[in-house]
């Protein structure tokens, strides 16, 4: 067989995606495996006695990520695959889970081939990606690339009390911080894209350029409390109103700029929330995305104009930056690697960007990181009826394949 054109075995992938679902499956077929619960110590136990039955030498962090490794025939920084193991509640059997059964996939491939690769090939379970447990999202790679402090994340807490540490200890997966992931020729990982493109231009793999830019702001109106039966409209403070307003001049405003552009007010906050009282309180978000730093800026600038409103004779208005990211951008060489490969295999492919955060873009800080997509029916995610062909499955993980294998041939 042509080493540039190995493929996986469509068995295989399907029987490792339900032998991990089965670890917290739902009712309706969907996954609850909290980070660092007990569905997730199964999970976690099955793939590190996965990767010992390959040969893999297994190794744990301090912060619970789990790496398998095969040697290579020489000692260089490895090309490492993965993703994460820990759902939402009551998410889907493909986030995450794809991209570390990709590494083992790969990994497997190279040995029943009888290929050594030259530099050694990692697989990765990054821990607590999801943040459904204990905030934040991406926490161990977030650890791992500086954006985090490691004693804060250890004191974060679910919504029992139990702290990530106490968790991480119960679990019994605490390693050693020399087993960090430090250096690396190349990190890859591969995702269901978790949004509606590829599938609706039936294209099979998405070749991601970036992890979109965003910026988050909470927007607070404060009026005044009144009968709702008894003053007069031409006399009221209603916040609600105002908050109407300026959602409705947001709107207008932010759907002008760029139709790449997404934008949400997703959380909404009304005081004292009776419906004989006038709302002297409304809290609310606006969540904006978009890959150029360029109308990122415009995006601000229309958000903070909002305090300039005609309705603030009516009620005040503040306006607070919660937290903004910028525009993570992946390897260009590594982004052409796999735009290679899918050609190569004449798969169906396109550029395009994510919306979502993955720890590839903490990664992508300090070690050369690329992302493949392949597609999520109706765009459905973080839901029970998430659901990914099996075929489009096999398709991305044959592309991170002979992605690998084109970059041991240049290593």
């Amino acid at each position: 067989m042509n080493k540039n054109l190995l493929l996986v075995k469509k068995e295989t992938v399907q029987e490792k995606l339900e032998k991990f679902a089965d670890f917290g499956r739902t009712e309706n077929n969907g996954v609850t495996r909290l980070a660092l619960s007990e569905e997730d110590r199964l999970a976690r136990d099955y793939f590190c006695d996965y990767c010992r039955k390959l040969g893999l030498k297994v190794e744990i962090d301090d912060m619970g990520n789990i790496y398998g490794t095969l040697a290579g025939a020489r000692d260089k920084p490895p090309i490492v695959i993965g993703s994460h193991l820990d759902s939402v509640k009551k998410g889907g059997r493909f986030d995450g889970v794809l991209g570390v059964i990709t590494g083992l996939e790969v990994i497997e491939a190279l040995i029943e081939n009888d290929i050594t690769p030259q530099i050694p090939i990692t697989v990765v379970n990054f821990t607590n990606e999801e943040g459904a447990r204990f905030e934040p999202s991406m926490m161990s790679s977030g650890v791992l690339a500086g954006k985090f402090d490691k004693q804060d994340m250890m004191m974060s807490e679910d919504v029992d009390g139990v702290t990530f540490k106490e968790a991480l200890d119960s679990i019994n997966y605490v390693g050693s911080i020399e087993n960090r992931l430090n250096d690396a020729t190349a990190f890859l990982e591969l995702h269901i894209e978790q949004g509606p493109v590829l599938d609706h231009h039936s294209i099979s793999i998405g070749v991601v350029e970036c992890v979109v830019g965003m910026v988050c702001y909470e927007l607070e109106i404060s009026g005044e409390s009144n009968h709702a039966g008894t003053t007069p409209m031409n006399m009221r403070r209603d916040a609600l109103f105002v908050a109407n307003d300026l959602i409705s001049s947001a709107r207008e405003q932010l759907g002008r700029l760029d139709d790449q552009l997404v934008f949400t007010m997703g959380r909404m906050d009304v005081h004292p929330n009776i419906h004989t009282v006038i709302p002297n309180k409304v809290v609310f978000t606006i969540e904006a995305r978009h890959k150029d730093p360029g109308v990122m800026k415009q995006v601000e600038a229309i958000i903070e104009n909002l305090a300039k409103s005609p309705s603030r004779d009516i009620a005040t208005i503040e306006i607070k930056k919660l937290w903004d990211r910028d525009t993570v951008w992946f390897e260009p060489r590594l982004r052409d690697a796999v735009e290679q490969a899918a050609n190569a295999l004449n798969y169906s492919n396109k550029r395009v960007v994510s919306g979502a955060g993955h720890d590839a873009q903490f990664i992508a800080s300090y070690i050369p990181s690329t992302m493949i997509f392949v597609p999520s029916i109706n765009g459905k995610s973080h839901m029970e009826n998430e659901m990914t062909d099996i075929d489009d499955c096999v398709k991305g993980i044959n592309v991170m394949l002979n992605t690998v294998l084109n970059l041991l041939e240049k290593n």
